[in-house]
């Protein structure tokens, strides 16, 4: 099996902090990590896109051939494949509760930090044409909206889906960290809490991988 990653970028990061949350060495499960050069465009050449269509990473490939893209569904296999320690809920219910903090996470945090930087940082210009920096900028605006939100959350619970770290707390690490690039930093906005949950998952070995 190959997993394909990207250094820095967020999707891919979100993969291997759940491999590492999960305990999976890679190499010892026979998953060769392979790495993509966004700049370099390696993503967009034919042959990876014969794996990845839409010229996606990160992308699990089998032995098989058959190659999962989405970062979603390759943690899903991957809970399925190694389900403990868990990090999707154990019954139904807990996993609908994950799962919907987890998307709300993913569409209305994360992809608007993405759209924010993709448009209006200079260094992504090569990965983001044409920009557009006024709806960079708002995408940036709307990213804030559910920052604030997320505050009021983790002032009334320890993580982001409930009392227990999960994938909802590692795709809204990775956000969180991503929007460096739009200079933006929960403390210095206010929002303590937010901070703070940020300070605590930064010290999980995960995160410093």
């Amino acid at each position: 099996m190959k997993l394909y990653i990207a250094p820095r970028a967020p999707n891919p990061r979100r993969v291997q902090m759940f491999l590492i949350e999960k305990g999976i060495d890679p190499s010892a499960q026979g998953i060769e990590l392979v790495h993509v050069d966004l700049n370099a465009q390696e993503h967009k050449s034919e042959a990876f896109r014969a794996k990845s269509p839409l010229a996606r990473i990160p992308a699990l490939e089998f032995g098989d051939g058959r190659v999962l893209t989405e970062t979603r569904a390759i943690c899903t296999w991957l809970e399925g494949a190694y389900p403990e320690p868990n990090l999707m809920g154990v019954d139904a219910t807990e996993r609908a509760f994950i799962e919907m903090a987890d998307r709300r996470v993913e569409w209305y945090f994360m992809l608007p930090i993405g759209q924010c930087v993709r448009h209006t940082h200079p260094g992504l210009a090569p990965l983001e044409q044409p920009q557009f920096p006024e709806f960079g900028r708002s995408q940036g605006e709307k990213m804030r909206e559910t920052a604030v939100w997320l505050d009021r959350e983790l002032q009334r619970q320890p993580w982001i889906a409930g009392e227990r770290f999960t994938i909802a707390d590692i795709t809204a690490f990775c956000a969180l960290e991503f929007a460096r690039l739009m200079r933006f930093q929960a403390g210095e906005q206010g929002l303590p809490a937010l901070q703070a949950w940020r300070d605590r998952v930064a010290q999980r070995p995960s995160a410093k991988a």
